[in-house]
């Protein structure tokens, strides 16, 4: 198929479409409200379900309804929004039914502003809803990507009866890009054993629930779910590399931030530094292994995000001391330009770098002047 120029919200939206997205239930929330704005119109039109719910509380809720009837199933928000419905994720989890949310982030904390930001990060991969579970959770760095990876989200949510989550600011939310969309798939419902699909017949009563009162039946679920996440650990790690193969210092970040270190990399090339870039894909799981691996023979890693410093702890737990790790942050919905990275490196290739600082204080006080 032809390229198109398309907006990511809506990108996003068309491509859940075209992969079998049955029911949408979320709540307006800027930069992400195209996605529901695209979907109000265009699920009716294919005879599926929309609903605009009452808030997010209602629209997560409503997700884990239609979750549990094996349909595929979506909602999409904003960072506040997102923090709403953590008590919801949290059942979606506890009862493994497999559910796609789309968080398309906005500066913070609080109600902060409208601009892109990846301050969710903590929440998404660390955080969320209370108890012991895991989602997998994928960043993408261009409109493509995240037609590309909302797919592949559906996919992973019913391979492992899990939350799949789509995190992305405001950049990829509201840039427009040539893309090339899927060809529509047809409804097609998983034959699952546990769905509550209302087929009665001859099997047994089917009742999905998150409550164990029992506690070994609680730690039995939760075993569960680790082993199931470590089975995704080692089958579902995706990342892109970039001139890494005779790198000596390299660039990590996840998808604006990445795309920007991207710029910045090939200008530093040009200028003969030897700099590559790991951009995560998935960062739950986290690519460990493939940082472990680098650490064994690059000088050093600088950590960019547009945050303070969240997938920071990811890469220092990884790289284990064996090398410095550097930080460069912007916060508050502030997008770096290639240009303050390409500094960080240049600032990196003179100075006497040390692991004993932590990246972030050196960060902070490289950030006074603002």
């Amino acid at each position: 198929m032809a390229k198109e120029l398309w907006k990511g919200n809506e990108a996003i939206a068309e491509a859940a479409v075209r992969a079998g997205l049955e029911a949408y239930f979320g709540y307006p929330i800027t930069p992400q409200t195209e996605v529901l704005e695209y979907l109000s119109r265009r699920m009716p039109e294919l005879g599926r379900t929309f609903v605009q719910a009452e808030s997010e509380l209602g629209a997560i809720n409503m997700v884990y309804g239609a979750a549990c009837t094996g349909v595929r199933v979506m909602s999409s928000s904003s960072s506040p929004g997102m923090s709403l419905m953590m008590e919801g994720i949290s059942y979606i989890a506890g009862t493994e039914v497999p559910a796609v949310l789309v968080n398309v982030m906005r500066g913070g904390p609080g109600l902060g502003n409208i601009a892109p930001a990846q301050g969710d990060y903590n929440q998404a991969v660390h955080g969320g809803g209370h108890g012991d579970y895991q989602p997998i959770v994928l960043a993408p760095a261009s409109v493509q990507e995240a037609i590309d990876l909302i797919a592949l989200s559906f996919d992973l949510a019913e391979k492992y009866r899990a939350i799949c989550m789509l995190i992305l600011d405001g950049c990829v939310g509201q840039m427009m890009e040539p893309a090339e969309m899927p060809e529509m798939k047809p409804i097609q419902r998983g034959n699952w054993d546990w769905a509550t699909d209302g087929k009665m017949g001859n099997r047994k009563r089917r009742v999905l629930s998150s409550i164990y009162l029992d506690p070994i039946e609680e730690e039995k679920m939760n075993l569960r779910l680790l082993n199931r996440w470590r089975t995704i650990e080692e089958n579902e790690v995706r990342y892109k590399e970039y001139f890494l193969d005779d790198a000596e210092i390299v660039i990590v970040g996840f998808g604006t931030a990445g795309r920007v270190a991207l710029s910045a990399v090939r200008e530093a090339r040009a200028a003969g530094i030897k700099v590559g870039l790991l951009r995560p894909i998935t960062v739950s799981p986290f690519p460990h292994k493939i940082i472990e691996q680098l650490a064994g023979r690059v000088n050093a890693f600088l950590v960019t995000e547009m945050n303070s410093g969240q997938m920071l702890e990811d890469v220092r737990l990884a790289v284990k001391g064996r090398v410095p790790v550097e930080f460069y942050g912007r916060m508050g919905g502030v997008v770096p330009f290639p240009d303050e990275i390409l500094s960080e490196i240049h600032r990196m290739t003179k100075s006497k770098l040390s692991a004993d600082i932590h990246p972030r204080d050196a960060w902070l006080d490289r950030m006074a002047h603002i």
